[in-house]
This record gives C-alpha cells, sequence and structure tokens, in this order.
C-alpha cells in the first residue's frame, strides 16, 4: 500500500538536509528573520518536502509556501516547472509566495509585509 504522506517524505531526507546547509545568500538573510518566530509568532520550516517538491519556507499554520527566485528561473524551462509546482502546492491549498532574491536584500520590509498580509 502507497504512503499517503506528503510532508517531509524521508526520500527526500538527504536532499532536504543538504539544502538546508546550503542555503542561498538571499534564503540566508531571510532566514535571519523568520527563524524563531520572529515574525509575528508563526513558526517558519526552511526546505521543507511537501510531494515531491521541496519549498524554500514552510509556515504550518498558514499553509503559506514562500519561495525565493534567483536567477536560475529566468528561463521557459523554470518558469513552467515553477508553475506545474504552484499548481501542484495550490490545489492542496497552500498559499505560495514568490520573491527574486534582489527584493529579500533591497526591500525587506516590502518582503515581510508582503509574508504578513499571507497570515
Amino acid at each position: 500500500m502507497k504512503s499517503k504522506r506528503i510532508h517531509n517524505k524521508k526520500e527526500h531526507l538527504e536532499k532536504r538536509k543538504k539544502l538546508r546547509s546550503n542555503l542561498t545568500p538571499a534564503e540566508a538573510f531571510l532566514w535571519t528573520h523568520l527563524k524563531a518566530k520572529q515574525l509575528e509568532g508563526r513558526k517558519f520550516i526552511k526546505q521543507h518536502s511537501i510531494g515531491n517538491y521541496i519549498v524554500d519556507f514552510y509556515c504550518a499554520s498558514e499553509k503559506l509556501i514562500i519561495e525565493l527566485d534567483g536567477e536560475v528561473h529566468n528561463n521557459s524551462i523554470a518558469i513552467k516547472y515553477d508553475e506545474k509546482r504552484t499548481k501542484y502546492l495550490t490545489n492542496l491549498n497552500f498559499t505560495v509566495i514568490r520573491f527574486e532574491n534582489k527584493m529579500v536584500f533591497d526591500y525587506l520590509p516590502f518582503v515581510l509585509q508582503e509574508i504578513k498580509k499571507n497570515f
């Protein structure tokens, strides 16, 4: 019988660990503002898997996913992949919000406000 588990499947454990220990500069910077319930007391997890996807940040209480996009996302293949992934996650009733890496560094107050709007 196939497992119905969608969160943090065991087969993604090693990849999640690797991603958590190798955050991008933008992920590391945003994480300093999300970790330890700093944002409105909400608990965020970094590099959490849902289905076959690993999301950058996840807040279970709000069913909120935050994705940070760098240059690697600016091509037609990546755009289609991101669209498929977002559709899968929103069909499971998660809210997915995306920011370009540059936004996190240049407009952090705006990014944090946008995240709060989804609580």
